[in-house]
């Protein structure tokens, strides 16, 4: 019985070295990570100073503008007339509308699908 509980305290020792190694191993590789990464800080330029930093234009801060924007359309293709080729076209984007109401949402909705409101009622 003896000599079946020695051999089992036998390899411990061995674990415990292990371990020890990894650990340090461990260490040293936080260690070095911390080293490259003081080093490619100290290589990085200075923070700019509070003279550097960006300041508001003379005339304040800049105003939000709010506007209803509709789709160009495409131009209407003339009976007899050949269709344009997309190369032809513009930039189609969109345009200001001349309709100044602003678009509402249906009362008791949250404007998405999904969006977790009460929906129309």
């Amino acid at each position: 019985m003896n000599s079946a509980m020695t051999q089992l305290a036998a390899p411990s020792g061995l674990i415990s070295l292990v371990l020890f190694v990894v650990a340090v191993a461990v260490l040293g590789l936080l260690a070095g990570g911390f080293w490259i990464t003081c080093r490619i800080k100290d290589s990085e330029p200075p923070r700019p100073s509070a003279d550097e930093q960006p300041h508001l234009p003379p005339e304040g801060a800049t105003r939000e503008v709010q506007e209803n924007r509709e789709p160009d359309e495409i131009p209407r293709t003339p009976k007899g007339g050949r269709a344009l080729l997309p190369y032809e076209l513009t930039n189609m984007g969109t345009k200001t509308s001349e309709n100044k109401d602003r678009p509402r949402w249906s009362r008791g909705s949250s404007g998405s699908f999904g969006g977790g409101g009460l929906g129309a009622h």
